[in-house]
């Protein structure tokens, strides 16, 4: 069973709320949202090409997406 949307946004938020906290990076309520989900789409996409495939729950999702938000905030950095 799959997570529904409203799940995957307070996943979303929470992954990007943990990750902006141990980046220390000043984000606000919408933008760790963003960056919860948008981390987590990418690093499994960059998973899935590897094989490995994170289990459709949410803590693997919480772990997936608090390591996507801090790539997605690293990169962001190396490109200011």
């Amino acid at each position: 069973m799959g997570l529904g949307l409203i799940a995957s946004i307070i996943v979303g938020g929470f992954a990007g709320w943990i990750a902006s906290r141990l980046m220390e990076a000043r984000t606000g309520l919408f933008a760790n949202i963003l960056l919860g989900i948008i981390g987590a789409f990418v690093l499994n996409l960059i998973l899935s090409t590897l094989g490995i495939y994170a289990q459709n729950s949410w803590l693997p999702q919480l772990v997936v997406g608090v390591f996507g938000a801090i790539l997605l905030i690293w990169v962001g950095r190396r490109f200011r």
